[in-house]
Parts: structure tokens; C-alpha cells; sequence
């Protein structure tokens, strides 16, 4: 019995040390579980932040800004900058004056045409005949006298008018021509009253001008009005238009009225031309 006893008392701390063994290792177990499911709670990627309100501020501040740059009023509804609307190239740099000396010179050139034939009273044909004598006489004196004062004769150059520049002209204003006839068609068949009122406002303005002065000079004024008022207008665009946009505002009400009591009570005629 005692012998029994003391296997039992030898195996007992055997069984605890083995019991405190399975229990570490089920401890440490447990250890890197739990910090293996915080490192992967730290590798989880964290939703982002919404974006601050002084960002989403700016961005509609700045479409705001576009969208009212894109409706600011130009006159005639352009969209293109003047240098555009005139042409471009060097028309429109004579008539914006961005070189100086030649714009002075087309003008002042102009000025002395209009001076010889109004002021003066010279005639066209006159003026061309006096200065081909002139030019001709000049040059047929220095090509026989470049003998005898030992100096080379005038290099006259060779003046050829292209075949192509002559079809594209003609091309040109027979387009033009023909665009012309059809808008006074359409004005005609009276589809158009709006139209028909500015065409006939034009005309009778025009009338009243050549009344005043003869065409030449009616020129002369339209051509000093191309050299000094785009560039008035280049220099003091957002003035003139904000005035320009309260005069089509005011000009469209009135419209509006005389439309409502005349112009919506004329007959038009027919919207489509009937096929034979």
C-alpha cells in the first residue's frame, strides 16, 4: 500500500507539470492569434476622410465662375475675339492697328484719294491716265538716260495675276451673289417679318446717306469708321458691353410690345413652297 501510494503521489506532479505545459503552449496560442488579429485590424486599409468643405467651397465657386464667363453679353452675339470677327490676318491687323506706321499709311493714303476727288473735284479716269503718264514717262527718261549718267536702268518687275486667285474671287462673289438673292427671296414671300423690317430699316438708312454724300465719300466715312472704332471697342470691350446688354434688353421688350399689337396680326405667307 505505501508502495502504491507513492506511485501515485510520483505520477501526480508528473500529470501537473504536463497539465501547466499544454496550458503555456494554449496560452501562447492564444497570445499571437490575438496579435496576429491586431496587426491584420491595422493592415486594413481605413476609409478616406470626405473631402473638407473649404474644397468643395473653391470647386463650386470656380464653376460658378465659368459657367458665368461663358454667358457673359457680347454684342451681335459673338464669340470670337474682334480680331476673329474682322477677318484675322493682316486686314484685321491694319484695321486694329497692332503695326502703327502701316495703318497710318492705308488711312493717310485713303484721306489723299478722297481729297484729289472731292475736294479737288478730280475725275477717276483723269486720276488714272495723269498717273500712268507720270509713272510711264519717269521710267522711259530713266531707262535711256541710265547710259549716260553710268548708272544701272529700273528693274521693272513682271506683274502676272494668278489663274487661281482670279477663280477664287469669282468664286467668292458669286457665292455671296447668290446667298444675297436667296435672303431677299425669303424676304419677299414674307416668312420673315423680323428680317423684313431690319432689311428695309437698312435700306432706307442708306438711302438717306447717299442722299448727304456721294459714294465716295459714303467709302471714305465707312472706312475711317473700320480704323478707329474696333480699336475703341478692343480698349473698352467690357464697358461697351454692359452697355450694349441694357440696350438689346430694352430694345427686345419694345419688340415684344410691337410684335403683340402689329406684327402678330399681319398674315404671313406660306411656311413651305408648294411642289408642283
Amino acid at each position: 500500500m505505501a508502495e502504491q501510494a507513492q506511485a501515485e503521489g510520483g505520477a501526480s506532479p508528473k500529470s501537473e507539470t504536463l497539465m501547466e505545459k499544454i496550458a503555456d503552449k494554449l496560452h501562447i496560442g492564444g497570445g499571437d492569434g490575438s496579435s496576429s488579429s491586431d496587426s491584420d485590424n491595422d493592415e486594413r486599409p481605413r476609409p478616406s476622410a470626405p473631402p473638407a468643405h473649404s474644397e468643395v467651397t473653391e470647386s463650386f465657386a470656380d464653376s460658378a465662375a465659368a459657367e458665368a464667363k461663358a454667358k457673359v453679353f457680347r454684342l451681335f452675339g459673338r464669340e470670337k475675339p474682334i480680331h476673329n470677327v474682322l477677318g484675322g490676318g493682316k486686314p484685321a491687323d491694319v484695321f486694329l492697328w497692332r503695326n502703327r506706321n502701316i495703318s497710318a499709311g492705308v488711312l493717310g493714303g485713303f484721306t489723299v484719294i478722297w481729297v484729289l476727288f472731292e475736294l479737288l473735284g478730280y475725275h477717276l479716269l483723269t486720276f488714272v491716265c495723269h498717273g500712268l503718264i507720270f509713272s510711264l514717262g519717269l521710267l522711259f527718261l530713266w531707262s535711256n538716260a541710265s547710259s549716260f549718267i553710268n548708272k544701272s536702268p529700273p528693274r521693272i518687275p513682271e506683274v502676272i495675276i494668278p489663274e487661281d486667285l482670279v477663280v477664287k474671287i469669282a468664286l467668292s462673289t458669286r457665292y455671296e451673289i447668290n446667298r444675297a438673292f436667296a435672303n431677299l427671296r425669303q424676304i419677299a414671300l414674307g416668312r420673315d417679318i423680323k428680317k423684313f423690317l431690319i432689311v428695309i430699316a437698312g435700306l432706307w438708312l442708306l438711302s438717306v446717306l447717299g442722299s448727304c454724300c456721294n459714294f465716295l465719300t459714303l467709302l471714305y466715312i465707312v472706312f475711317v469708321v473700320l480704323h478707329m472704332v474696333p480699336i475703341l471697342y478692343e480698349k473698352y470691350e467690357e464697358q461697351i458691353d454692359s452697355y450694349g446688354e441694357k440696350g438689346w434688353v430694352e430694345i427686345k421688350k419694345q419688340y415684344a410690345v410691337f410684335d403683340a399689337k402689329v406684327l402678330s396680326k399681319v398674315p404671313r405667307g406660306p411656311l413651305k413652297d408648294k411642289k408642283h
